[in-house]
């Protein structure tokens, strides 16, 4: 069985079709799927998602891009539903330095809180971590949550090494199948098996297969074959280690 830990299965981008698409992932052998929310506006529909597709668990939490639109009444909601919902993970939460528009003085305060209410529930993370690796490892090394994953991760070995360290596993997808990324691609075969996990982004992050089209979650088979490859593993072995991991990283997915 396969797991997609990262997967945003309740996006807009799927109202047309999203029973078909799930079907599609089941069929690739993708038995898990990790829907991270992003604002709190959004809980319900990830919820709706969970309610419907037996293979599909939720996290939630606020991601950097939606703190503009957020109030700190969210933070009060995100916590009732932490508390009702069970997810696996508070997530999809972090921050982002590489879009120049952000604010992230406002993106920290909302992680800090979120980092907050992980630890009163002693729940895992889900991290967004683009351009902010440092600043995020330093409030992790601050609050000490229960581990998660770091989302689609394109830092330095030193900075994986340091993930690790503080009990996270590595998100790797779609940009590992790009022959041009070879820093993703180097991390992906050498650092410990044990420390890394599959995901799609889905609808985001599409494998270079897709030709920039929509990412989906069935499209985990085929970048779980680049992992192998990368490894010399067959798929049977990449498989099962990335799903056991994925398991020790959210520990709820196997309740």
């Amino acid at each position: 069985m396969l797991i997609d830990t990262h997967c945003h299965l309740d996006a807009t981008e799927f109202d047309a079709d999203r029973d078909a698409v799930y079907a599609a992932a089941v069929a690739a052998g993708v038995g898990r799927i990790v829907i991270p929310s992003v604002a709190v506006n959004g809980l319900n529909q990830a919820k709706k998602c969970v309610d419907r597709y037996p293979g599909c668990v939720a996290a939630y939490g606020i991601h950097p891009f939606y703190v503009q639109q957020s109030s700190e009444e969210d933070i009060v909601t995100l916590r009732r539903w932490l508390a009702d919902e069970k997810p696996v993970a508070v997530g999809e939460i972090g921050l982002d330095h590489f879009v120049k528009d952000g604010d992230p003085v406002r993106q920290e305060w909302y992680f800090i809180e979120q980092l907050k209410l992980a630890k009163e529930f002693d729940l895992p993370v889900i991290l967004h971590v683009r351009s902010a690796i440092d600043p995020i490892l330093k409030q992790l090394r601050r609050f000490k949550p229960r581990g998660g994953i770091a989302h689609a991760f394109n830092g330095s070995r030193q900075q994986a090494d340091e993930f690790i360290k503080l009990g996270f596993k590595l998100g790797f997808g779609g940009a590992m199948t790009y022959s041009g990324s070879t820093r993703i691609r180097q991390l992906a075969a050498s650092l410990p098996l044990e420390a890394i996990v599959l995901e799609t982004d889905a609808p985001d992050i599409p494998p270079a297969w897709l030709n920039r089209g929509r990412n989906a979650p069935a499209e985990l088979l085929e970048i779980a074959k680049v992992l192998a490859g990368l490894r010399q593993l067959s798929l049977a072995e990449t498989s099962a280690a990335t799903s056991f991991n994925a398991g020790v990283a959210l520990p709820s997915l196997n309740g």
